[in-house]
């Protein structure tokens, strides 16, 4: 059999099918066609030398926003993709029944990456976010209707992977539990989990986590006080353990404001590791502190996770909390999603949401991506000081950061 591509010589990490050893990956018609400890070269159309790298599943982000000109905080995935090690963009909740459409003609059809969603309670989406306005979409209850959602659902069930709301002060002003309820009502009537924001009370954690089902998804599961899911002392709260007995799935979603060191610490030695590691990447965090899915493995993996399991969080979780058993593995017959990654040695310095710092003698980067069977080198991988280089951001307006990220219009 003839292969379009190879991946020869690198050290295969496949949790999903529980291979950690030299392996070869040969794809074929946008799949994995043949994992084998030596592949012929002579087999492949092209033949990409994985030597001393670590070649695993197309990385899937759970928790990002890339409605990119849609929304105020949307990047382009297509940008982040090879040098994140991401071929599944996850968007959570940038768009909501009011304006999916669109989202899905403009980004997600146009996209070379995957990009899948969740639909926002909110029929606007978020669509009041930056560093100088900030409106939350669940302020209003009027937006929030869940027989709006379920049709957005019911039309784009191929992409929809789930409802999202966001709930706190911030996202939902005095509406207190009731987007949560919402919400839930909504995931409920069209069959799919609900991942649920909480950012400072009301509501708080006390509140959302004991209405959340097996299966649901809990972003900034790290997420410093208010709202921590550990008491001053370090203790995790028993709410968050009854949540994980229940089945609740912890997610990062690192983002902007919601990962804390040292509330991580107490997480991870108290046992309860999250079950999937997501950046929540949009345009006020893609320069820092988040950058990407891969600078938010490599925290984790300074806080002293191990490497196999930090991958599994970022493949196979995320895949299974989508019901998309096809991603986040190469076993043989799945697609052809692979991300050729490096634990690169050296001095980096990380920060996190409340501005600590965690100085590691590593990092995960990224080699480049296949996509459906086509490779996509990354050109900058041995550009790894934008860590070095973060410094929190003034308050400039959105159209100050958007011209940084994106360019000015006579660019």
């Amino acid at each position: 059999m003839q292969f379009d591509l190879l991946l020869k010589g690198g050290r295969l990490i496949d949790p999903a099918s529980g291979i950690d050893a030299p392996r070869d990956v040969a794809i074929a018609n946008g799949r994995v066609a043949a994992v084998d400890a030596d592949i012929p070269a002579d087999r492949a159309a092209q033949v990409i030398d994985a030597g001393g790298c670590i070649v695993t599943s197309g990385l899937v982000d759970l928790h990002s926003h890339v409605y990119w000109g849609g929304t105020s905080l949307g990047v382009d995935a297509d940008r982040l993709a090879a040098k994140s090690g991401t071929t599944t963009f996850i968007d959570a909740g940038s768009a909501g029944a009011g304006n999916f459409l669109g989202f899905r003609r403009h980004v997600m059809e146009r996209s070379k990456v995957r990009i899948l969603a969740y639909v926002n309670i909110s029929f606007a989406g978020i669509f009041g976010f930056s560093q100088t306005v900030s409106v939350g979409e669940c302020s209003d209850l009027r937006l929030c209707e869940p027989r709006e959602v379920v049709a957005a659902v019911r039309e784009h069930r191929d992409v929809v992977v789930g409802v999202k709301v966001r709930s706190g002060k911030h996202a939902g002003g005095t509406s207190g539990i009731a987007p949560v309820d919402l919400a839930l009502e909504a995931a409920d009537q069209a069959g799919l989990p609900l991942m649920a924001h909480i950012d400072e009370p009301p509501p708080g954690r006390s509140e959302v986590l004991p209405r959340l089902r097996k299966g649901d998804i809990l972003t900034h599961c790290f997420r410093p006080f208010p709202n921590a899911p550990v008491f001053a002392s370090g203790a995790v709260r028993p709410d968050m353990r009854l949540a994980r007995e229940r089945g609740v799935i912890f997610d990062i979603g690192h983002g902007m404001g919601s990962f804390d060191f040292a509330v991580a610490r107490a997480m991870l030695e108290e046992g309860l590791a999250p079950d999937v590691i997501s950046s929540d990447v949009h345009l006020y965090c893609v320069d820092g502190p988040a950058f990407d899915i891969l600078v938010c493995m490599s925290k984790l993996l300074a806080l002293g996770m191990p490497l196999v399991e930090v991958l599994r969080a970022a493949t196979q979780a995320p895949a299974q909390a989508i019901a998309r058993p096809d991603l986040g593995t190469l076993a043989v017959g799945t697609v052809g999603d692979v991300a050729v990654l490096r634990q690169r040695p050296g001095r980096f310095t990380f920060v996190d949401a409340v501005g600590a710092s965690l100085v590691a003698d590593q990092r995960l980067v990224c080699e480049g991506i296949v996509i459906g069977g086509t490779w996509w080198p990354n050109e900058a991988v041995n550009d790894v000081s934008e860590t070095e280089r973060f410094a929190p951001h003034e308050r400039h307006t959105h159209v100050e950061v958007a011209a940084r990220h994106f360019g000015h219009r006579h660019d």
